[in-house]
């Protein structure tokens, strides 16, 4: 027993077919014997945050679903937790790497990989804070961290800290194209301004969308789609 409880589940994503997806049983879930997980920032309550099911990250798998494809272009997503978005993405034949910072999120892609009969997809370690002091046996032997640049970075609810130092703003531009486009499904949090301050110092200029689609629930999802775009100069 790996110490904490799982279901599987279809889940419904608006645009495409849907995906039978490993999660955790539910935010009560924490097991961390070896203290990768600790090491690696994470307490006993933000522990469980990566592998539930997030409205936000629906919403970002839906936009995702029916996004026109771009012959060549490269998807980062951060954050990403059980990785809906980029598994829709794969799905469709793009270029995606999923990326986040949890010692376990890499074990739960490959097992929903699997259940989805979906060939190996790119993963890497993305901690945007960027721990130095974090020590390479708090993540898996074969999560080397995120590398190169992308044309389109994505991620969903990612601004719920305050990041008071930029730390996802820097770590966009360090991975970004110069001719990029950063998609963020925010649920309407306060982080929302500061972050956007950011972007536009590095050249990035916002659209954003209201989304209030309904979830399956039947209630109304209340955010926003943040669309950031930045052309080189020529």
């Amino acid at each position: 027993m790996p110490g904490y409880q799982t279901r599987q589940q279809q889940v419904a994503i608006r645009g495409a077919d849907s995906l039978l997806i490993r999660s955790l049983l539910d935010r009560q879930q924490y097991a961390d014997p070896d203290g990768r997980a600790e090491a690696a920032g994470f307490s006993s309550a933000t522990w469980p945050l990566f592998g539930m099911l997030w409205p936000s990250g629906l919403q970002l798998a839906a936009h995702m679903a029916t996004r026109p494809l771009k012959a060549g272009e490269r998807i980062l997503e951060v954050g990403c937790g059980l990785a809906l978005a980029s598994l829709v993405c794969h799905r469709r034949g793009i270029d995606v790497t999923a990326s986040d910072a949890h010692p376990l999120a890499p074990d739960f892609l490959h097992d929903n990989l699997s259940l989805n009969a979906l060939a190996p997809l790119v993963y890497r370690r993305g901690d945007w804070a960027g721990q130095a002091g974090v020590p390479a046996a708090a993540h898996p032997a074969d999560a080397a961290p995120v590398q190169g640049r992308f044309d389109v970075i994505m991620g969903s609810d990612v601004l719920y800290e305050r990041d008071e130092q930029g730390h996802l703003a820097r770590f966009v531009e360090r991975h970004a194209e110069p001719d990029a486009e950063v998609l963020i499904v925010d649920p309407d949090r306060g982080n929302r301004p500061a972050f956007t301050r950011r972007m536009s110092g590095l050249g990035f200029v916002l659209h954003e969308t209201a989304l209030r689609t309904p979830e399956a629930d039947g209630l109304p999802y209340r955010g926003r789609l943040l669309r950031y775009s930045r052309t080189a100069l020529t």
